[in-house]
């Protein structure tokens, strides 16, 4: 299977879905209509369910062999500094740039004026951690619980330590690296597996999805709806174009024609933490970033990078304040950039996380948390696009690291290359040949 075919079935499915979904919705259906019964709570259900629950099967297994492997070649260099410093620096960049976007463009269009609330549900959140502990959860105590429990900090802490450690052992390191090198050539070839039937299961999902909830939840916050999906926008051509236009030195729409199958598992699962396979495998076989780089940067990215949650928290802010009347004045939009900022490290790439964090803003700058219930209706769909921000960025940020270290194969870029047929131990003879033409 081709890449522009799969790119073209994934699309597809999603655009199917979508439709069929929504049709179903609106249909005179009784709740014992066997298409409700059999096919949506059925059928499409379990598949779509499956297809994610297989996503995030090797996600751990994947972040900790393909980070060991990258941080052995790196080793106790110089150069893993280097890359952590600037990979956490874009990150945190990127992410501070999206709030104030979203701020700033709510702002103008004010997607809260003359809203009548009415009667409120009332929004619980669950606490978040404090930043001394936040801190002291990245190293793992019992590094066997972390990838059970997938926490991805703790696997990338552990994984990073098992990599210079195997540079340190002579033969026996030797030995073990190979062993990692050939089960990350397996790992990946699950991942292709995977991906080859990743149009019907992105198809279940959206059928099930849009059956349940439809378009009408839009009508009702329209405003909020497309303020929110315009600045997604903008900061995805503009923001990320620019980024990889002046900092990477590449074509943005190659770039993102490359990045499409990652954009549209995001979309489906709504998920950072499902789409990393797919993300990690994109960006080495179709974008040309080496594997020591990408599997630092992607995995990270799917636990720190949330420039889409951002833009939804920054929107949702100014939102929830003018529909409760609500002056939070300059100093409050400041802090609101912090507070956006810092909460994206260690925010889960799960599905509706953003509400929790959203939690934490709104007390941070005196707002009533119980705002979040006004965005709830639509924070489904809203997920759904920002989670393929996310992982774009992803991509961005892994490209130009990958690019200021001399570790990105540019005939990859510029060729093409079949993610389904290149085995990896080509592409990685490809990568060790890397240039740095431009």
């Amino acid at each position: 299977m081709e890449t522009g075919n799969l790119t073209r079935n994934i699309l597809i499915g999603m655009v199917a879905g979508i439709v069929i979904g929504s049709l179903v919705h609106v249909a005179p259906l009784s709740a014992e209509n066997v298409i409700s019964i059999y096919l949506i709570d059925g059928l499409f259900d379990v598949v779509g369910d499956v297809f994610v629950i297989s996503l995030k099967l090797l996600v751990v297994p994947l972040v900790f062999v393909s980070l060991a492997c990258g941080a052995s070649s790196l080793g106790a260099s110089a150069s893993m500094g280097r890359i952590a410093g600037k990979t956490i620096a874009l990150y945190l960049v990127t992410t501070a740039l999206a709030i104030s976007l979203a701020l700033s463009v709510a702002v103008m269009v004010g997607p809260g004026e003359g809203i009548d609330l009415g009667e409120q549900t009332e929004f619980v959140a669950k606490e978040r951690p404090s930043l001394k502990e936040t801190i002291v959860n990245i190293f793992p105590s019992n590094p066997i619980a972390a990838m059970a429990e997938a926490n991805m900090l703790q696997v990338i802490v552990f994984a990073i330590l098992v990599g210079v450690a195997l540079t340190r052992c002579g033969p026996a390191g030797e030995r073990a690296r190979d062993m990692l090198n050939d089960w990350n050539e397996v790992i990946m070839q699950m991942v292709i597996m995977l991906m080859k039937v990743a149009p019907y299961g992105v198809f279940c999902l959206l059928v099930a999805l849009f059956a349940n909830m439809g378009f009408g939840a839009i009508l009702d916050l329209a405003k909020y709806f497309f303020t929110v999906a315009g600045v997604l926008v903008l900061h995805f051509l503009i923001t990320y174009g620019f980024l990889i236009r002046f900092l990477a030195g590449l074509n943005p729409v190659r770039f993102y024609q490359r990045m499409g199958p990652v954009m549209a598992y995001a979309f489906s699962t709504s998920s950072s933490n499902a789409t990393m396979p797919v993300t990690l495998d994109t960006v080495k076989r179709r974008v040309g970033v080496q594997n020591e780089v990408a599997s630092f940067t992607v995995p990270l990215g799917a636990t720190i990078n949330m420039d889409g949650t951002a833009i939804m928290q920054g929107v949702a802010t100014v939102f929830i304040a003018q529909a409760f009347n609500i002056d939070i004045s300059i100093t409050g939009y400041l802090m609101v950039v912090l507070a956006a900022t810092l909460a994206s490290i260690g925010t889960a790439g799960v599905p509706g996380v953003g509400l929790i964090t959203l939690a934490l803003i709104l007390d941070q700058v005196g707002l009533p948390v119980e705002g979040i219930a006004l965005i709830i209706g639509v924070d489904r769909l809203l997920d759904m696009m920002r989670t393929a921000v996310n992982v774009t960025g992803d991509g961005t940020v892994a490209t130009i690291v990958a690019r200021s270290e001399g570790k990105f194969d540019r005939t990859i870029f510029d060729g093409e290359v079949s993610e389904l047929d290149v085995p990896e131990n080509e592409v990685q003879a490809e990568t060790e040949t890397s240039t740095h033409e431009r």
